[in-house]
């Protein structure tokens, strides 16, 4: 398969703005041991590129300085010691950068296959958000079926695919979101109730909806003055997972209630772990949402997609928070 010397992607020119992001030519890279090369088809935005554009989230070391978390495309080339990949293979990819580009180098155990019926616009839109759900609300959180859950924030790419997680697990779903359209549309995923946060308190919400339980499992990518919020309403043995701080990286809380009501309050980054624990993470997410996705249970849910060279109008929509579910760039 013909792999031509050199690509388009999508620089950051300098911390700042969506007008930072800027296309230009870079030589393909080639595949080191237990990589592939993939010719990008789809890439995923996330938050975590924005902040990297802003010059608050370097790539980890060693890792592409481009942006770009989870691609899909075709293997078009396999370094030393791949195996179980062949030339010609669909997969989806996570990546810890690189993906706002023609090709880009991916880990071997880190490719999935795409999953059947899916096109790679949807494909695209799952590595980053389906990894951060699974591992943050399944493996840290211990979701399970009967479980009251809220999740912070149901109406961005992670709201939306925890939503549908949980509510494939059997869990009893609930999620903040800025607006009552927001709310509802939390609800169409399959939450019981969407809580609009700017009018309502989830606190006092929470309370009444579980008959002063509380809430087992929260997901939160608030952080800052929501984390004491949350241990508040938890149940006994609840388990308050953060995954984000776009509310601060502060909080006061009240450790009375973690001890009163053994709480567990933890959370995780996805980014730096190294590609063995990540090949972890990806093996639970195929044995455990892969089936889900073939029988059309759970769907990432695509908001607006931009053509590569369109990128900063891409962080433009994000940064408004208006999409409902994820934005993807076509290549």
């Amino acid at each position: 398969m013909s792999v031509p010397l050199e690509m388009t992607v999508i620089e950051i020119a300098a911390p700042g703005g969506p007008e930072q992001l800027k296309p230009a030519l870079r030589p393909v890279p080639h595949p080191g041991e237990g990589e592939v090369l993939v010719r990008v088809a789809a890439a995923g935005v996330n938050r975590p590129d924005v902040m990297q554009r802003q010059g608050r989230y370097p790539a980890p070391a060693g890792a592409s300085d481009l942006p770009g978390l989870e691609i899909a495309g075709e293997i078009v080339a396999l370094g030393p010691k791949v195996s179980g990949l062949n030339i010609g293979d669909k997969v989806t990819a996570l990546l810890p950068g690189g993906g706002y580009a023609g090709y880009a180098i991916a880990a071997a155990p880190l490719c999935l296959p795409v999953p059947s019926g899916f096109s790679m616009v949807e494909a695209a839109a799952i590595p980053e958000t389906f990894f951060t759900v699974w591992t943050n609300l399944f493996d840290r959180g211990r979701c399970k079926a009967g479980d009251t859950v809220l999740i912070h924030g149901g109406t961005s790419g992670i709201g939306t695919t925890a939503i549908q997680l949980a509510a494939a697990w059997g869990a009893r779903v609930f999620a903040t979101a800025g607006s009552d359209d927001k709310a509802r549309a939390c609800e169409r995923l399959g939450a019981v109730r969407g809580i609009n946060y700017r009018t309502e308190d989830f606190v006092e919400v929470m309370r009444t909806e579980t008959g002063g339980k509380g809430v087992d499992v929260t997901l939160d990518m608030v952080a800052g003055s929501y984390v004491a919020r949350n241990l508040e309403i938890a149940a006994l043995d609840g388990r308050v997972v953060v995954i984000s701080l776009l509310g601060g990286t502060r909080a006061e809380i009240n450790m009375g209630a973690i001890l009163t009501k053994r709480l567990t309050l933890t959370g995780s980054t996805l980014r730096a772990r190294t590609v063995a624990q990540k090949a972890e993470v990806a093996d639970a997410v195929r044995r455990n949402v892969w089936p889900l996705l073939a029988a059309g249970r759970v769907r990432p849910t695509i908001h607006a997609t931009f053509p590569l060279a369109e990128a900063s109008e891409a962080h433009r929509l994000m940064e408004t928070s208006n999409h409902i579910g994820k934005i993807v760039l076509t290549v």
